[in-house]
Formats: C-alpha cells, sequence, structure tokens
C-alpha cells in the first residue's frame, strides 16, 4: 500500500488541523538560509534540530512504526508535519521531543536517528522507554516521547484512508465511503 500526499491532507483534516495554508507557507519559506541553523550538529551540541531534520527524523521514526507494507511514509509524515508544526505549543512540543530522541541517538547509537538502521531506531525507542510508557506531554523522555513522536505518528497513519484501511476503518471520520459502503456488511 502507498501513503500519499493526498492520505496526510485527509489525515490532518481528520484531526482538525489546517494543512493547506501551513503547507502554502512552508513551501513559500522554502530556499537556501532557512532560518541559518545547521542540521550538522555535531554529538554534545545542543543546538535544536533545524525544521529538515525535525521531519527526517519524524520520518525515520515512521518506518519503524508503520507496517513494513507501506510505501511512501517520507512523504506521507512530511505532509502530515505541514499542519502541524505550526509554531504552537504541540509543534514546539514534536520539536523538543524528537530533539531530545535525536540527542540519545547520538550518544547511545553515535549517529543522528536519520542515520540509524530500521532496527536501531526501534532498538533507540524501547531503550528510551516509549514503547511501554504512558504519554504525558509534560513528563519524562519517554513519556513525551510516547505522546509527541509515536502517538503523532500513529494518529497520521490511522486517520488517514490507507492506514485505517490496513486496520479495517476504511472510512475513517470523515471521510464518507458512499452508499457501498452502507450496504456492506460486516466483514
Amino acid at each position: 500500500m502507498k501513503l500519499t500526499r493526498r492520505d496526510a491532507a485527509a489525515a490532518l483534516a481528520a484531526v482538525g488541523a489546517t494543512g493547506g495554508v501551513a503547507l502554502a507557507a512552508r513551501r513559500a519559506g522554502d530556499g537556501p538560509g532557512d532560518g541559518g541553523r545547521s542540521s550538522d550538529a555535531g554529538e554534545g551540541n545542543d543546538q535544536p534540530l533545524d525544521e529538515a531534520a525535525v521531519r527526517a527524523s519524524m520520518a525515520g521514526v515512521a518506518t519503524v512504526l508503520y507496517p513494513s507494507e507501506v510505501d511512501g511514509v517520507e512523504p506521507f509524515v512530511d505532509g502530515f508535519l505541514d499542519g502541524r508544526l505550526d509554531g504552537s505549543g504541540h509543534a514546539e512540543g514534536i520539536r523538543e521531543a524528537i530533539g531530545e530522541l535525536d540527542g540519545a541517538a547520538r550518544s547511545w547509537h553515535g549517529a543522528p536517528i536519520t542515520e540509524l538502521s530500521e532496527g536501531d531506531r526501534d532498538r533507540l525507542l524501547r531503550e528510551v522507554g516509549a514503547d511501554t510508557a504512558e504519554e504525558d506531554p509534560d513528563g519524562t523522555l519517554a513519556e513525551r516521547v510516547r505522546y509527541y513522536v509515536v502517538n503523532e505518528l500513529l494518529l497520521a497513519f490511522y486517520a488517514s484512508p490507507t492506514g485505517g484501511e490496513l486496520v479495517g476503518l476504511e472510512n475513517p471520520q470523515g471521510h464518507p465511503g458512499g452508499i457501498k459502503s452502507y450496504r456492506r456488511g460486516p466483514q
């Protein structure tokens, strides 16, 4: 199955985000010198991740969380983040949590999230404790990673038509299935 930017827009609509405006604003701001921050932060460097590094790191984590039969993860996550990295407090929480997770990756594995293998990314999430932690936006690193990274990515996936179809939710909220879906019996 292939995730598309259209799936990302549908997921944004399902969670009430306004991705179209955010996408247009982001595309208008793309170009050399975006913010002047370097994504080449070395080990021990406490600089926050730049926008591109946040997006790439979130996409890297998504490859661990999403089923292996799904393609198009990076553009899907990028499209979803267009509407979520909007300057709000929640967006700042996403940036901080993924930045701290990246710092843990550099410290424990000697490389940023984007350079780790899928197996090492999975191990990193488990080492941090995000696989068993309760979600809490103000909690420990594990709780914040669970809230801002893991749950955010899972919400995006399962709120999309393609992700919902994988688990039998062909008509996620906000996506009418037409008359055919109402005439079909349970499967």
